[in-house]
């Protein structure tokens, strides 16, 4: 029938539309979901096909509760563009979409998001997306009074989960255990876990914004020790970003991707892991006092971090920014974001390489006066562009991906362009070292970097990072850390080089960054834990 303007627009009853709708999300945006139990229950054939019933009721079901006039369509558009949008971060990266994932998405930066909008991802929502949602918009629904639609999507409700439970409980057994020994499961399932990490991200949110900081280490004081020179005391900490320790050469990788720091007198720590598998939560974990076990969101914002009490001690601190930002460690001391420098000879389209800190870093040491911390949030490894983590010179590893497109690349191709960017990594932590050493006649100098979080380039079908830690594959948790001290500050620290190096194959983690780093420093307070602290056991005359 046509309408008044003349346009041909079908009639459809709404609990059809439910239907319809259901078994859109369960069949064509579940690809991943679905490739997994298909995996687990592959014993079990009839539960599988079970399972596809259990799951075309239940999401029936949930659908026919919202068919009510003026509600269903915007609903059901909702539900199309989140599981889209889902659908192609699972099943491209093997990304689950928590409410971590979703806070990593609210504060990324223009830049950093563009690089996830490529041709690929436009084509993924036109075709998932906009094609579904405009035949959904097209149609007429036809919607019976209120009671009448009350009582019919009732029953429509009752019967649907009737069918769930009576499919749930006929292959209980074989599903119980697959989610018990396979956690992954429930968190592909789109769109339920976008929406439902959206919903606790933005009510995490609401309570954030209400957060009252509380002060941390405010009896910190400056402790000199008779082995010190007197000279100021200079560390630099570098928060790397996104590299993994599977592919340090330092720790054993086939490929020599750390030819600089090899050469340095550094101490590496090959058995550490990262707080959290995103920038969002392992930035912040990293610089608190609280454990991996202790920590929380919460817990981070409302307790001052590592760089406040360095300030409460009276060290000159700064936190250079060269990433997506600080995450809200950085909000009570100076702070520069060197992406709004954006110099051309390092930045591109609002992001910059790390050698962009060189030459303010030289000013900012010859500068120095007193006892000081600099932080440099370098950009590291960040993906899926790693090609543009390093200029060409650093280009070893050949072919390498020169798109955002990581699916129009080999993992080969993958791999060699994150080589790159940790060969890259490597230039920029040695030269770090090297302006240090340039200065030692005039400060006590000492360097410590570890990464935020892995990556996955490809292992079982995962790339990027971001997966929920429980789930976390070693790539995404196990992390490089390196310490770098000139003589004085060892000396002056009473530190024992051969005792370090002998425990750095312990097992350490970003628990060990604030009490490490406060130690460095000579710095005295109540929140000190030597049990945390990497080099209290390697003091001269520390028992053992």
């Amino acid at each position: 029938m046509n309408n008044a303007r003349g346009f041909f627009r079908p009639r459809i009853g709404s609990i059809t539309l439910s239907v319809l709708v259901s078994v859109y999300l369960v069949a064509l945006t579940n690809r991943t979901f679905w490739s997994k139990i298909h995996t687990y229950l592959a014993d079990y054939p009839a539960a599988i096909w079970t399972l596809y019933l259990a799951m075309g009721v239940l999401f029936v079901a949930f659908l026919t509760a919202f068919s009510v006039k003026y509600v269903a369509k915007p609903f059901f558009v909702l539900l199309i563009v989140a599981a889209a949008i889902g659908s192609w971060f699972t099943d491209t990266f093997g990304v689950i979409i928590d409410s971590d994932m979703v806070r990593n998405a609210f504060q990324t930066t223009p830049a950093e998001a563009q690089h996830l909008i490529t041709p690929g991802f436009i084509v993924h929502m036109f075709v998932f997306a906009m094609l579904p949602v405009a035949l959904l918009l097209w149609v007429r629904v036809d919607h019976r009074p209120i009671f009448q639609t009350v009582a019919r999507n009732t029953a429509v409700v009752l019967a649907c989960l009737v069918v769930f439970a009576g499919s749930g409980f006929a292959f209980s057994k074989p599903y119980v255990t697959a989610i018990r020994q396979h956690k992954d499961i429930v968190k592909s399932l789109n769109p339920v876990t976008p929406l439902a990490g959206t919903i606790k991200f933005l009510m995490q949110a609401t309570e954030d914004a209400n957060v009252v900081v509380q002060p941390l280490g405010m009896d910190a004081k400056i402790v000199r020790t008779s082995a010190g020179t007197g000279k100021p005391r200079v560390t630099i900490i570098v928060a790397g970003e996104t590299a993994r320790a599977a592919n340090f050469s330092l720790g054993g990788y086939g490929r020599m991707t750390n030819p600089g720091l090899a050469q340095q007198d550094i101490v590496y720590f090959p058995n550490t892991t990262s707080c959290g598998t995103a920038t969002a939560t392992s930035i912040p974990c990293m610089f608190s006092m609280f454990t991996r076990s202790e920590y929380s969101h919460r817990k981070g914002l409302e307790n001052e971090n590592l760089v406040d009490v360095l300030a409460h001690a009276g060290v000159n601190v700064e936190w250079w920014e060269n990433n997506t930002g600080s995450k809200g460690v950085a909000d009570r001391i100076p702070h520069t974001d060197f992406v709004k420098i954006d110099d051309p000879q390092f930045c591109t389209n609002g992001e910059c390489r790390d050698d962009i800190f060189f030459d303010r870093l030289d000013a900012w040491l010859d500068g120095v006066k007193k006892d000081s911390v600099l932080v440099l949030h370098t950009m590291g490894s960040h993906g899926p562009t790693y090609h543009l983590r390093y200029p060409e010179a650093f280009r070893r590893f050949t072919p390498d991906c020169q798109t955002a497109e990581l699916g129009d690349c080999t993992d080969a191709e993958i791999v060699n362009a994150y080589d790159n960017s940790i060969l890259f990594t490597d230039h920029v932590l040695s030269t770090v070292i090297d302006k240090l050493k340039a200065r030692s006649s005039k400060f006590e100098t000492g360097m410590i970097y570890m990464s935020d979080h892995g990556e996955s380039l490809g292992e079982h079908g995962l790339y990027l990072h971001g997966t929920p830690y429980i789930l976390a594959p070693e790539f995404q948790t196990h992390i490089p850390f390196i310490v770098w001290m000139d003589a004085a500050f060892a000396n002056s620290m009473k530190m024992d080089r051969a005792c370090l190096n002998q425990k750095a194959a312990q097992d350490y983690s970003h628990d060990n960054m604030f009490h490490s780093v406060l130690d460095m420093m000579n710095i005295q307070t109540n929140v000190y834990n030597p049990a945390l602290d990497v080099f209290a056991a390697c003091k001269t005359g520390a028992s053992s």
